[in-house]
């Protein structure tokens, strides 16, 4: 079965999002991709000092690109309503910055009416600015959070009538619709050990980024195992492994680090992921193009690449 691919849509304040969303979703699908991806960044904070640094990483400052970020269900939608085939996904929506409901109710919706090409990649978040601008949790109960929206959403997406109660939210008994047009597949990202048991456990697969070829092939091995002594059939798990580009120049073949380089050198990693077992990659480009004429090009460019080698 070949890999699938799929690509991230312009959502920097680098693109015109009233324009470059819609016209790069119908170039992606008219080029054969698979599936179109969103991220999720609520804000940038100005003091960049210790907790609040990237990732959590003291001091670490926040890219430039992150300063102005489109909606990523509104910036789905706007690509679900001018294509018709290429999945919908989001790598990574963080559900503890919303309510529950709120969030299940949305996907199910946008699922609905795109006519079932919803992937909900799902993460538990890491930036405690965001969490105390949003988040109905504090950020210490993040995986708590998360758990919660697992449990939600899978009562909402369900059949009527719904219910559902837990410490802090309430359905008595009721009809909520639309329903998924299809089961939501969850990916989860992380790669923690609270991470992987949840992925093991409630995941229809992992979604991982910035991890090595051979250490996704090895960790996805792994969590097939912790699936089947969770009592689930390994095959179930799958992965979706975002591809970071900076730039798509040729660079030596010594020394090179994973996904560093042309498309056709992209391809060598991508190899050793399908051959490893992960299904679907997707190539976030938008850093490495200048404007939505030269993404579409740069897409088009490592589509043929991927496809000429026979992934």
């Amino acid at each position: 079965m070949p890999l699938k691919l799929g690509v991230n849509l312009p959502q920097s304040s680098d693109y015109d999002l009233t324009t470059d969303v819609v016209k790069f979703a119908r170039a992606a699908e008219e080029i054969g991709y698979d599936s179109l991806w969103v991220y999720e960044r609520v804000l940038v904070p100005v003091d960049q000092s210790g907790p609040h640094g990237l990732y959590g990483i003291p001091d670490a400052p926040w890219p430039d690109v992150y300063a102005s970020t489109g909606e990523p269900l509104l910036t789905l939608a706007m690509a679900a309503a001018v294509t018709e085939r290429v999945e919908l996904g989001t790598g990574v929506l963080v559900p503890p910055l919303r309510t529950p409901f709120q969030l299940a109710r949305s996907l199910a919706a946008l699922d609905h009416q795109s006519g079932g090409r919803v992937i909900a990649g799902l993460g538990s978040g890491w930036s405690i600015d965001e969490y105390h601008a949003a988040a109905p949790r504090p950020y210490s109960e993040r995986g708590v959070a998360l758990d919660e929206f697992l449990d939600m959403a899978s009562a909402v997406w369900g059949p009527d009538p719904v219910s559902f109660d837990n410490d802090r939210y309430r359905i008595a008994p009721a009809l909520v619709k639309p329903k998924p047009a299809r089961r939501i597949p969850i990916y989860l990202a992380g790669a923690g050990p609270a991470a992987l048991r949840r992925i093991a456990r409630r995941g229809t697969g992992w979604l991982p980024t910035g991890v090595p070829p051979e250490q996704v092939v090895a960790q996805l091995a792994q969590l097939r195992e912790m699936a089947a002594e969770a009592g689930r059939d390994p095959a179930e798990i799958n992965c979706v492994y975002q591809v970071l580009v900076q730039d798509l120049s040729d660079v030596p073949a010594e020394g090179r680090q994973p996904f560093a380089g042309s498309p056709k050198q992209l391809v060598e990693d991508l190899a050793v992921l399908a051959e490893g077992g992960v299904h679907h990659v997707y190539v976030t480009a938008t850093m490495a193009s200048k404007d939505v004429n030269e993404l579409i090009d740069n897409s088009a460019a490592i589509h043929e690449a991927v496809r000429g080698a026979g992934l």
